[in-house]
């Protein structure tokens, strides 16, 4: 292996081991999320501490990582490629800016992100899975798939160049790279910030994907049939449900990734092997 495929490779493994300890550790706070953004009418849960208290007496500590499983297979791969991406990307493009001017930038980029998604009493996943090709085909996996892309791709565009800024201002010329701890915050303040930004679009996509219905609830065409029907029978504070638990979510997610990257897991993996 070349350095460069060591360093991909450790990228990979940095971005899967961050979302692995990430899911696990706040995977209840976006259940509680998903749960609130799901909604209807008269709600069931008054807010966040309201909504965990009430499935963990309902279901147990365990109810509350119901779906979790397919969490951890879906977003971990996903998240190891999404950082593992922009910081490879990132540094190439850095590369090209130095070879083509006097002006170099400092190198301190360890970035993320997190977009999970979970389910109430519901059955397993593969049969889930079955029960959508079987009754829609294919296109049954992809539902929503428009909305998932118009929450991640601006959730990305916001993440990863403010959390570059924020943790470049920590920069140390000594160590190198900025501290954990202001690594750790600016994580934490880009992807509150950038959660809170895309939570209409999360909120348009849980309600897209949602399989059961209740009683009265709309079924929706697509993404603007989705948003006009919710700006119109719940008003424009409907478009915000879940905010608070969303950034929750993703800020000790981010903080935790950052740790990841900071401690090199996946570097020290690797040397083990050389």
């Amino acid at each position: 292996m070349t350095h460069q495929d060591l360093s991909i490779t450790a990228k990979l493994i940095n971005g899967g081991v961050a979302g692995l300890v990430g899911v696990t550790c706040v995977f209840p706070v976006d259940l509680a999320k998903t749960r609130l953004q799901n909604q209807h009418g008269k709600a069931m849960y008054k807010g966040m501490i309201d909504c965990l208290m009430k499935t963990a007496r309902a279901e147990g500590f365990f109810g509350m990582y119901r779906g979790a499983a397919v969490n951890l297979t879906l977003v971990t791969p996903e998240k190891a490629i999404k950082l593992a991406a922009n910081d490879f990307f990132r540094q190439l493009l850095m590369e090209d800016a130095h070879h083509q001017g006097p002006a170099s930038v400092p190198s301190s980029s360890r970035s993320y992100t997190t977009g999970p998604a979970s389910t109430h009493k519901r059955p397993s996943a593969a049969l889930i899975a079955w029960e959508l090709l079987r009754t829609q085909g294919l296109a049954g996996l992809y539902r929503g798939l428009g909305a998932t892309l118009l929450r991640d791709i601006p959730f990305s565009v916001i993440y990863f160049p403010l959390f570059a800024n924020l943790n470049n201002l920590g920069f140390n010329e000594l160590a190198g790279k900025a501290s954990f701890a202001h690594s750790f915050t600016s994580g934490c303040v880009a992807g509150s910030i950038a959660a809170v930004a895309v939570t209409p679009l999360d909120v348009l996509k849980t309600r897209i994907q949602t399989l059961k219905k209740g009683l009265g609830e709309d079924m929706y065409s697509g993404i603007t049939d989705c948003a006009r029907k919710l700006w119109i029978q719940e008003g424009p504070s409907a478009f915000m449900k879940g905010a608070g638990c969303r950034a929750l979510v993703i800020a000790p997610l981010f903080g935790i990734a950052q740790g990841v990257y900071f401690i090199g897991i996946g570097e020290r993996i690797l040397k083990c092997f050389e």
